[in-house]
């Protein structure tokens, strides 16, 4: 009998820890101290560059539309 209860019971006190340490991480713990603004600005990201010709699906790829 025991052997239909643990695999059956398993999800809910799973389910049950995740809660607690949720509610625990919400009421027991200090709330974090926020973290300052790095110095710098990061860099913006770069844009692909454009390109110059789009290849039809049906073209065949050749050695010269490889080339190119």
């Amino acid at each position: 009998m025991y052997a239909l209860i643990v695999p059956a019971s398993t999800p809910f006190v799973l389910l049950a820890t995740v809660l607690g340490l949720s509610w625990w991480e919400d009421r027991i713990l200090p709330p974090a101290e926020p973290v300052e603004a790095p110095g710098e600005a990061p860099l913006a990201p770069m844009a692909p560059a454009p390109l110059t010709e789009l290849l039809s699906v049906d073209t065949p790829l050749t050695r010269e539309v490889a080339r190119s």
